[in-house]
Protein backbone atom coordinates (compact mmCIF):
# COMPACT_ATOMS: atom_id res chain seq x y z
CA UNK A 1 0.00 0.00 0.00
CA UNK A 2 1.73 3.12 -1.13
CA UNK A 3 0.39 6.78 1.15
CA UNK A 4 -0.22 9.92 -0.09
CA UNK A 5 -0.17 12.84 2.71
CA UNK A 6 -2.70 15.77 2.09
CA UNK A 7 -1.52 19.34 3.87
CA UNK A 8 -4.19 20.34 6.03
CA UNK A 9 -3.71 24.16 5.41
CA UNK A 10 -6.14 23.55 2.21
CA UNK A 11 -9.32 23.46 5.25
CA UNK A 12 -8.81 26.86 5.77
CA UNK A 13 -9.42 27.64 2.47
CA UNK A 14 -13.07 25.61 2.65
CA UNK A 15 -14.36 23.15 0.81
CA UNK A 16 -14.55 24.76 -2.40
CA UNK A 17 -10.82 24.15 -2.64
CA UNK A 18 -10.57 20.51 -0.97
CA UNK A 19 -13.57 18.48 -2.82
CA UNK A 20 -11.03 18.97 -6.11
CA UNK A 21 -8.49 17.36 -4.64
CA UNK A 22 -10.65 14.92 -2.58
CA UNK A 23 -12.69 13.63 -5.73
CA UNK A 24 -9.05 13.11 -7.43
CA UNK A 25 -8.01 11.32 -4.57
CA UNK A 26 -11.24 8.78 -4.29
CA UNK A 27 -10.28 7.65 -7.81
CA UNK A 28 -7.11 6.64 -6.99
CA UNK A 29 -6.15 3.00 -7.72
CA UNK A 30 -7.07 0.34 -4.54
CA UNK A 31 -3.40 0.68 -4.07
CA UNK A 32 -2.76 3.71 -2.96
CA UNK A 33 -4.34 5.86 0.21
CA UNK A 34 -3.85 9.13 1.81
CA UNK A 35 -3.66 11.19 4.91
CA UNK A 36 -3.49 14.60 5.83
CA UNK A 37 -0.82 15.99 7.56
CA UNK A 38 0.21 19.35 9.71
CA UNK A 39 3.15 20.97 9.64
CA UNK A 40 4.75 20.98 13.15
CA UNK A 41 8.08 22.60 12.76
CA UNK A 42 8.62 25.97 14.26
CA UNK A 43 11.95 28.52 13.16
CA UNK A 44 12.38 31.87 13.14
CA UNK A 45 10.95 31.67 9.66
CA UNK A 46 7.59 30.26 10.58
CA UNK A 47 6.08 26.68 10.55
CA UNK A 48 7.42 24.24 8.74
CA UNK A 49 7.15 20.17 7.44
CA UNK A 50 9.18 18.40 9.82
CA UNK A 51 10.36 14.83 8.47
CA UNK A 52 8.30 13.41 11.05
CA UNK A 53 5.08 15.26 9.71
CA UNK A 54 5.79 13.52 6.60
CA UNK A 55 7.38 10.41 7.80
CA UNK A 56 5.83 6.71 5.72
CA UNK A 57 4.84 9.12 2.91
CA UNK A 58 5.49 8.34 -0.57
CA UNK A 59 3.77 11.34 -2.05
CA UNK A 60 2.72 14.93 -0.72
CA UNK A 61 -0.36 17.11 -2.14
CA UNK A 62 0.84 20.49 -0.47
CA UNK A 63 -0.80 23.78 -0.58
CA UNK A 64 1.36 26.22 1.37
CA UNK A 65 3.22 24.63 3.95
CA UNK A 66 7.20 25.09 4.17
CA UNK A 67 9.82 22.81 3.37
CA UNK A 68 13.26 24.06 5.14
CA UNK A 69 16.54 22.30 4.58
CA UNK A 70 15.90 19.75 8.07
CA UNK A 71 12.30 18.56 6.08
CA UNK A 72 13.80 15.70 4.53
CA UNK A 73 16.09 13.03 5.83
CA UNK A 74 17.99 9.35 4.80
CA UNK A 75 15.04 7.70 6.39
CA UNK A 76 12.43 9.45 4.56
CA UNK A 77 10.11 8.18 1.39
CA UNK A 78 8.34 11.11 0.09
CA UNK A 79 9.21 10.57 -3.52
CA UNK A 80 6.72 13.23 -5.46
CA UNK A 81 5.48 16.79 -4.13
CA UNK A 82 2.27 17.67 -6.18
CA UNK A 83 2.44 22.02 -5.26
CA UNK A 84 -1.02 23.28 -5.50
CA UNK A 85 -0.04 26.22 -7.90
CA UNK A 86 2.66 27.22 -9.39
CA UNK A 87 5.10 29.53 -6.87
CA UNK A 88 7.77 26.74 -5.21
CA UNK A 89 9.71 30.03 -3.00
CA UNK A 90 8.82 28.31 0.36
CA UNK A 91 10.27 24.67 -0.71
CA UNK A 92 14.10 23.80 -0.38
CA UNK A 93 14.16 22.74 -3.95
CA UNK A 94 17.93 21.69 -3.41
CA UNK A 95 17.07 19.49 -0.42
CA UNK A 96 14.29 17.66 -2.62
CA UNK A 97 16.31 17.18 -5.06
CA UNK A 98 19.09 15.07 -2.81
CA UNK A 99 16.69 13.40 -1.22
CA UNK A 100 14.81 11.81 -4.59
CA UNK A 101 11.85 14.02 -3.92
CA UNK A 102 10.17 15.56 -7.07
CA UNK A 103 8.43 18.82 -7.34
CA UNK A 104 5.87 19.35 -9.43
CA UNK A 105 3.54 22.78 -10.30
CA UNK A 106 0.10 23.01 -11.56
CA UNK A 107 0.80 26.20 -14.48
CA UNK A 108 -2.71 24.96 -16.68
CA UNK A 109 -4.49 25.62 -13.42
CA UNK A 110 -3.24 28.80 -12.72
CA UNK A 111 -2.43 30.65 -16.35
CA UNK A 112 -6.09 31.70 -17.27
CA UNK A 113 -6.98 32.76 -13.77
CA UNK A 114 -3.83 34.66 -13.13
CA UNK A 115 -4.16 36.55 -16.64
CA UNK A 116 -7.98 37.20 -16.16
CA UNK A 117 -6.54 38.86 -12.78
CA UNK A 118 -3.83 41.22 -14.11
CA UNK A 119 -6.11 42.38 -16.70
CA UNK A 120 -8.84 43.15 -13.98
CA UNK A 121 -6.47 45.65 -12.49
CA UNK A 122 -5.46 47.08 -15.37
CA UNK A 123 -8.59 47.94 -16.29
CA UNK A 124 -9.47 49.11 -12.88
CA UNK A 125 -6.25 51.34 -13.34
CA UNK A 126 -6.85 52.70 -16.52
CA UNK A 127 -10.36 53.36 -15.65
CA UNK A 128 -9.92 55.04 -12.06
CA UNK A 129 -12.20 52.67 -10.74
CA UNK A 130 -11.61 53.23 -7.27
CA UNK A 131 -11.92 56.93 -6.99
CA UNK A 132 -14.65 56.74 -9.20
CA UNK A 133 -16.61 54.21 -6.60
CA UNK A 134 -15.68 56.83 -4.17
CA UNK A 135 -16.96 59.50 -5.47
CA UNK A 136 -20.70 57.74 -5.24
CA UNK A 137 -19.61 56.49 -1.31
CA UNK A 138 -19.15 60.30 -0.43
CA UNK A 139 -21.85 61.45 -2.24
CA UNK A 140 -20.22 64.50 -3.74
CA UNK A 141 -20.98 64.29 -7.53
CA UNK A 142 -19.30 67.18 -8.44
CA UNK A 143 -15.76 64.85 -7.96
CA UNK A 144 -16.72 62.85 -10.28
CA UNK A 145 -14.37 64.72 -12.98
CA UNK A 146 -11.59 65.29 -10.70
CA UNK A 147 -10.04 61.90 -12.25
CA UNK A 148 -9.01 61.42 -16.02
CA UNK A 149 -9.58 58.13 -17.38
CA UNK A 150 -7.20 56.20 -19.95
CA UNK A 151 -7.92 55.16 -23.16
CA UNK A 152 -5.97 51.36 -23.99
CA UNK A 153 -6.06 51.89 -27.68
CA UNK A 154 -2.33 53.04 -28.88
CA UNK A 155 -0.76 52.10 -25.08
CA UNK A 156 2.04 49.99 -24.56
CA UNK A 157 1.84 47.12 -22.53
CA UNK A 158 4.83 44.97 -21.26
CA UNK A 159 5.27 41.76 -19.32
CA UNK A 160 8.32 41.30 -17.22
CA UNK A 161 8.28 37.31 -17.67
CA UNK A 162 6.39 35.50 -20.62
CA UNK A 163 5.76 31.99 -18.99
CA UNK A 164 2.72 30.58 -19.34
CA UNK A 165 0.60 33.37 -17.26
CA UNK A 166 2.43 35.81 -19.92
CA UNK A 167 1.98 34.66 -23.04
CA UNK A 168 -2.05 33.90 -22.10
CA UNK A 169 -2.37 37.70 -20.47
CA UNK A 170 -1.05 38.85 -24.58
CA UNK A 171 -3.51 36.45 -25.60
CA UNK A 172 -6.57 38.47 -23.45
CA UNK A 173 -4.99 41.84 -24.34
CA UNK A 174 -4.81 41.55 -28.40
CA UNK A 175 -8.24 42.74 -28.94
CA UNK A 176 -7.76 46.14 -26.92
CA UNK A 177 -5.77 47.99 -29.25
CA UNK A 178 -2.05 48.25 -27.79
CA UNK A 179 0.17 50.16 -30.19
CA UNK A 180 3.47 47.92 -28.46
CA UNK A 181 3.47 44.60 -26.56
CA UNK A 182 6.27 44.24 -24.73
CA UNK A 183 7.79 41.03 -22.85
CA UNK A 184 11.94 40.96 -21.37
CA UNK A 185 12.10 37.30 -20.46
CA UNK A 186 15.62 35.46 -21.37
CA UNK A 187 13.90 31.99 -21.22
CA UNK A 188 11.26 32.98 -23.95
CA UNK A 189 11.00 30.75 -27.22
CA UNK A 190 11.20 34.00 -30.01
CA UNK A 191 8.53 31.86 -32.35
CA UNK A 192 6.01 32.41 -29.65
CA UNK A 193 6.39 36.05 -29.46
CA UNK A 194 6.38 36.57 -32.64
CA UNK A 195 2.95 34.24 -32.77
CA UNK A 196 1.80 36.44 -30.47
CA UNK A 197 2.54 40.03 -31.83
CA UNK A 198 5.15 40.87 -28.63
CA UNK A 199 8.26 42.20 -28.82
CA UNK A 200 10.99 41.04 -27.01
CA UNK A 201 13.37 43.77 -24.97
CA UNK A 202 14.94 44.50 -22.55
CA UNK A 203 14.09 45.40 -18.88
CA UNK A 204 15.18 48.43 -18.93
CA UNK A 205 13.56 49.58 -22.68
CA UNK A 206 10.16 47.79 -21.51
CA UNK A 207 9.89 49.85 -18.27
CA UNK A 208 11.02 53.24 -20.21
CA UNK A 209 8.42 52.42 -23.31
CA UNK A 210 5.33 50.54 -21.01
CA UNK A 211 1.89 53.07 -20.13
CA UNK A 212 1.45 49.56 -17.88
CA UNK A 213 3.56 47.14 -16.56
CA UNK A 214 2.82 43.50 -15.48
CA UNK A 215 5.24 41.07 -13.11
CA UNK A 216 4.82 37.91 -14.26
CA UNK A 217 8.61 36.29 -12.87
CA UNK A 218 8.78 33.72 -10.60
CA UNK A 219 10.30 34.67 -6.91
CA UNK A 220 14.11 33.82 -6.45
CA UNK A 221 17.47 34.99 -5.96
CA UNK A 222 17.51 36.68 -9.19
CA UNK A 223 14.20 38.26 -9.23
CA UNK A 224 14.38 39.28 -5.44
CA UNK A 225 13.81 42.98 -5.19
CA UNK A 226 13.44 43.23 -9.09
CA UNK A 227 12.08 46.48 -8.76
CA UNK A 228 13.86 48.44 -7.14
CA UNK A 229 14.37 52.76 -6.88
CA UNK A 230 16.51 52.61 -9.97
CA UNK A 231 14.00 50.97 -11.89
CA UNK A 232 10.86 52.90 -10.46
CA UNK A 233 13.02 55.63 -11.81
CA UNK A 234 13.28 54.44 -15.41
CA UNK A 235 9.21 53.85 -15.79
CA UNK A 236 7.09 57.00 -16.92
CA UNK A 237 5.32 58.99 -14.48
CA UNK A 238 2.07 57.81 -15.58
CA UNK A 239 3.02 54.43 -16.28
CA UNK A 240 1.01 51.64 -13.83
CA UNK A 241 2.53 48.89 -12.18
CA UNK A 242 0.70 45.24 -11.69
CA UNK A 243 1.96 42.45 -9.44
CA UNK A 244 -0.08 39.36 -9.31
CA UNK A 245 3.63 37.08 -8.98
CA UNK A 246 5.22 37.29 -5.70
CA UNK A 247 5.00 40.25 -3.36
CA UNK A 248 8.92 40.81 -2.47
CA UNK A 249 10.05 40.65 -6.39
CA UNK A 250 8.66 44.28 -5.73
CA UNK A 251 11.31 46.64 -3.14
CA UNK A 252 7.91 48.32 -1.47
CA UNK A 253 9.70 50.82 0.42
CA UNK A 254 10.89 52.19 -3.13
CA UNK A 255 7.47 51.37 -4.47
CA UNK A 256 5.92 53.57 -1.96
CA UNK A 257 8.61 56.53 -2.36
CA UNK A 258 7.38 55.91 -6.12
CA UNK A 259 3.53 56.51 -5.85
CA UNK A 260 4.13 59.26 -3.19
CA UNK A 261 6.77 61.76 -5.41
CA UNK A 262 4.59 61.02 -8.66
CA UNK A 263 7.23 58.66 -10.14
CA UNK A 264 4.48 56.78 -11.64
CA UNK A 265 1.08 56.86 -11.98
CA UNK A 266 -0.16 54.35 -9.69
CA UNK A 267 -0.59 50.61 -8.61
CA UNK A 268 -2.41 47.46 -8.59
CA UNK A 269 -0.78 44.84 -6.41
CA UNK A 270 -2.58 41.17 -5.87
CA UNK A 271 0.56 40.10 -3.84
CA UNK A 272 2.44 42.42 -0.76
CA UNK A 273 5.45 41.84 1.42
CA UNK A 274 4.52 40.39 4.16
CA UNK A 275 0.98 38.85 4.10
CA UNK A 276 -0.88 39.74 5.06
CA UNK A 277 0.08 43.71 4.78
CA UNK A 278 0.12 45.55 8.23
CA UNK A 279 -3.41 48.12 8.26
CA UNK A 280 -0.77 50.72 9.19
CA UNK A 281 1.05 50.40 5.90
CA UNK A 282 1.47 53.35 3.36
CA UNK A 283 0.47 51.24 0.65
CA UNK A 284 -3.03 51.44 2.52
CA UNK A 285 -2.96 54.96 2.61
CA UNK A 286 -2.23 55.65 -1.05
CA UNK A 287 -5.44 56.28 -3.51
CA UNK A 288 -3.71 55.19 -5.99
CA UNK A 289 -3.06 51.71 -5.14
CA UNK A 290 -5.54 48.90 -5.27
CA UNK A 291 -4.59 46.01 -2.92
CA UNK A 292 -6.16 42.89 -2.56
CA UNK A 293 -5.31 39.72 -0.72
CA UNK A 294 -3.51 37.63 -3.12
CA UNK A 295 -6.58 35.85 -4.18
CA UNK A 296 -7.88 37.94 -6.97
CA UNK A 297 -7.07 34.86 -9.41
CA UNK A 298 -8.85 32.27 -7.24
CA UNK A 299 -12.07 31.05 -9.06
CA UNK A 300 -14.04 28.53 -9.15
CA UNK A 301 -11.60 27.34 -12.57
CA UNK A 302 -8.86 27.67 -10.86
CA UNK A 303 -9.32 25.45 -7.35
CA UNK A 304 -10.78 22.62 -10.19
CA UNK A 305 -7.70 22.94 -12.19
CA UNK A 306 -5.15 23.41 -9.68
CA UNK A 307 -6.79 20.34 -7.32
CA UNK A 308 -6.90 18.29 -9.68
CA UNK A 309 -3.81 18.62 -11.69
CA UNK A 310 -1.76 18.43 -8.22
CA UNK A 311 -3.00 15.42 -7.24
CA UNK A 312 -2.65 13.87 -11.05
CA UNK A 313 1.29 14.94 -10.69
CA UNK A 314 1.34 12.84 -7.72
CA UNK A 315 -0.35 10.03 -8.63
CA UNK A 316 1.99 10.18 -12.35
CA UNK A 317 4.66 9.02 -10.21
CA UNK A 318 3.26 6.53 -8.64
CA UNK A 319 2.81 4.80 -11.30
CA UNK A 320 5.89 5.63 -12.78
CA UNK A 321 5.42 8.72 -14.81
CA UNK A 322 7.03 11.85 -15.14
CA UNK A 323 4.89 15.26 -15.04
CA UNK A 324 5.46 17.22 -17.57
CA UNK A 325 5.58 20.38 -14.99
CA UNK A 326 8.63 18.69 -12.82
CA UNK A 327 10.29 21.59 -11.27
CA UNK A 328 13.63 19.65 -10.27
CA UNK A 329 14.44 17.72 -13.54
CA UNK A 330 17.15 17.10 -12.16
CA UNK A 331 15.99 14.35 -9.68
CA UNK A 332 15.38 12.03 -12.28
CA UNK A 333 19.12 10.98 -12.49
CA UNK A 334 18.84 10.12 -9.02
CA UNK A 335 19.66 6.99 -7.46
CA UNK A 336 17.13 7.15 -4.78
CA UNK A 337 14.51 8.08 -6.96
CA UNK A 338 14.98 5.79 -9.44
CA UNK A 339 14.71 3.35 -7.03
CA UNK A 340 11.52 5.01 -5.44
CA UNK A 341 9.86 4.06 -8.97
CA UNK A 342 10.97 0.44 -8.87
CA UNK A 343 9.22 0.14 -5.34
CA UNK A 344 6.06 2.13 -6.91
CA UNK A 345 6.18 -0.40 -10.13
CA UNK A 346 6.40 -3.39 -7.83
CA UNK A 347 3.47 -2.42 -5.56
CA UNK A 348 1.13 -1.65 -8.59
CA UNK A 349 1.72 -5.04 -9.49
Amino acid sequence: MLTIGVSVDFHTLGRSVVEPVERALAAAPGHIQYRWFEATGEDAAGPYVTANDVAGLDGAVLLAYRFAESSLTEESTLAVIGRWGVGYDRLDVPTLTRHGCLLAITPDGVRRPVAEAIVTLLLALAKQLMPRAAVVASGDWNLRNATLSYGLEGKVVGSVGMGNIGADLFRLLAPFGFARMLAHDPYVQPELAAELGVELVGLDELLAESDFVALNCPLNAETHHLMNRERFARMKPTAYLINTARGPVVDQEALVEALQRGGIAGAGLDVQDPEPLPLSHPLTELDNVILTPHTLAWTDQLYELNGAGAVENVLAVLRGDIPAPTVNRDVLDSSRFQASLARFGAAAA
